[in-house]
């Protein structure tokens, strides 16, 4: 289907000649707008082809002359419907300033209001348009696949070809033999958003959020509008800073960020965990700011990851992540320091596009992106996952040592990967697999901090650690117990003032407000973020999210609920309506704020 693939190449063009906000056009970002879309292009096309591939083979089998006219229907479905889209997303764009996608459903009912800010003349010729190039795309569609249908007609040798034919195409549809499939973010390459956008196939989204598409405001529907507003007011989510306890000896340390796979406080001796397994960790507990306290708000890296960068909280059944629509325009601790003149990269082993979460740390203030594709060909493949946690860390601390040496400010945020399923690693000082895991993945940061402190960046910097998520361990843990929940929230450095521990009740969404509130750096746009160190927190408690499930932990206790079933699977230490009230409040208000988005 080379017509599909020249008429989205050429789409590509008019979108960025159409939509660039600069004057001065570049040939060379044209040029990698379509190579680093034209992964989702095939995509797209072989998505296109499976019908006519299909009736093809078939016809080999069967040789009915009919099968032609079916084929001949399909191109005057698709031929208009694609010219729509990619017009449709052409034009859109100036106006909406993302692709176009499944939010165009929610003005079905009222479609004057998508051309709200069209003349009528722009819609007459772009009807015209629409027409004329739908006749063209139709006729060019057949005219090159007739003489393919002959040759099925003809010669039944060609079955083996278009068995290759028929592989081809699922490798492209999936997007290669990698970890990750196609997605909207696959393409994603550049921090200039409408680079991004432009490397987009406008189909491909439509077709790829249609899918992931929910109505957002059926879901976790509890009370009216104005009594959720009410509930939420009393849980007092001030985004202020006031008079807060100081943590550090400056407002501009460089900030490393490491966001460890799994690693939950049943690990972590301090806090309760199995002793012996994380040495490193339950020692620098006792040299830095421990928040004891502190819970997960899901129960997934795409989910927590989006919880610690942006604030923002998590759903039971949603990934923001996967929605580039919705987390595009969310606030993040990387942006906010790259105003303040901060240097902002992302560096994890593994796919950086699973998930989306290119698109989502691109979009949201990082610079720089590095995945496993950043390491060379040798060690990609240390952990099933991609590149092993040691050699990560390695690369991490030259990271750190050449950012430092430039003399800017930095933030760099590091994601591992080894201590997830299946557990292998090239360490081996515990028989369980899991905790085995765990003590390389502090092994790794032992040795981080002990070379980090023999440097001079160590004087200005400040160490978050922080998991995405907990895990099932011990084996029998559940999520009814919120010890799965329950993270380690450590600040170490050269810059800490003195060796702490915050024991109060929060939640991993509270770390982005409570760490600019130190830096004295204004964050009112973290809504859902508190700075616990500040005089405003006067409710401490934590909400978290799982499959199906919302729990809810306060001073009074701890509430599991199964949202399914409506039933409490934990209400500890006495049945209690007001954490319930509250997790439903919290569930209801932010769902609404993410459909508004």
């Amino acid at each position: 289907m080379a017509v599909l693939l020249i008429t989205f190449t050429v789409m590509k063009i008019v979108f960025y000649v159409y939509n660039s906000p600069h004057s001065n056009f570049r040939i060379a970002d044209i040029i990698a707008v379509i190579a680093h879309g034209l992964p989702q292009d095939l995509s797209t096309v072989s998505y296109l082809a499976v019908l006519p591939w299909a009736v093809c083979v078939t016809t080999i089998w069967f040789q009915k002359k009919w099968l032609s006219a079916l084929l001949n229907i399909y191109y005057y479905i698709i031929s208009p419907l694609l010219v729509l889209i990619l017009i449709g997303d052409c034009v859109l764009y100036k106006f909406w300033q993302f692709k176009i996608d499944a939010t165009i459903f929610n003005y079905l009912d009222s479609p004057k209001d998508i051309v709200v800010n069209v003349s009528g003349l722009f819609l007459a010729a772009a009807t015209v348009a629409i027409i004329a190039l739908s006749t063209g795309l139709i006729f060019a569609l057949r005219k090159t696949c007739k003489p393919v249908f002959n040759k099925c007609r003809k010669k039944s040798k060609v079955l083996c070809a278009f068995v290759l034919v028929g592989g081809c195409m699922f490798l492209m549809i999936r997007g290669g033999v990698g970890r990750s499939t196609m997605n909207v973010g696959y393409v994603y390459y550049s921090s200039d958003q409408f680079l991004n956008h432009s490397a987009v196939n406008p189909a491909f989204s439509l077709i790829y959020s249609s899918l992931k598409y929910k109505n957002l405001e059926k879901l976790y529907h509890f009370y009216s509008a104005n009594e959720c507003k009410e509930n939420f007011e009393t849980l007092q989510f001030s985004t202020l800073t006031t008079e807060p306890d100081t943590l550090l000896t400056t407002t501009r340390p460089n900030v490393v960020l490491v966001l460890m796979e799994g690693l939950g406080a049943t690990f972590v001796e301090p806090l309760g965990g199995e002793k012996g397994v994380t040495p490193n960790l339950n020692k620098l507990c006792g040299e830095g700011v421990l928040f004891s306290h502190c819970y997960a708000n899901s129960y997934r890296t795409d989910r927590g990851t989006i919880c610690t960068l942006s604030g923002y909280p998590a759903f039971p059944d949603l990934s923001v992540m996967k929605m580039p629509e919705k987390s595009m325009d969310l606030p993040s601790i990387a942006r906010s320091l790259s105003k303040k003149g901060y240097a902002t990269s992302y560096l994890y082993g593994g796919d950086k596009n699973f998930t989306n979460a290119n698109s989502y740390l691109l979009s949201t203030g990082y610079d720089c992106v590095m995945g496993d594709e950043h390491f060379p060909s040798s060690v990609r493949h240390t952990h099933s996952w991609g590149v092993t946690d040691h050699i990560v860390i390695d690369t991490l601390y030259n990271q750190i040592c050449r950012q430092y040496s430039t003399g800017k400010p930095f933030f760099i945020t590091c994601q591992t990967l080894a201590s997830h399923e299946d557990w292998q690693v090239p360490y081996h000082r515990l028989d369980n697999k899991k905790t085995n895991a765990m003590a390389y993945l502090d092994n790794c940061i032992g040795n981080l901090v002990e070379k980090l402190r023999q440097h001079p960046v160590w004087d200005n910097l400040l160490v978050i650690f922080i998991p995405d998520h907990g895990i099932t361990y011990p084996e029998n843990i559940t999520e009814a117990d919120i010890k799965k929940c329950h993270i380690p929230l450590l600040w170490i450095g050269g810059t800490i003032k003195h060796a702490t521990e915050i024991n109060k009740i929060c939640n991993q969404t509270d770390l982005a407000a409570t760490l600019l509130g130190q830096m004295d750096i204004d964050h009112r746009q973290f809504e859902f973020s508190r700075d616990v160190t500040s005089k405003t927190y006067t409710y401490p408690c934590a909400i978290h999210t799982f499959g199906r499930g919302v729990s809810f932990i306060d001073s009074s206790g701890v509430s599991v609920e199964d949202l399914t079933s409506r039933r409490l699977i934990t209400d500890l230490p006495s049945p209690n309506a007001n954490r319930v009230r509250n997790a439903h409040t919290i569930l209801q208000f932010t769902v609404k704020d993410l459909s508004e988005k």
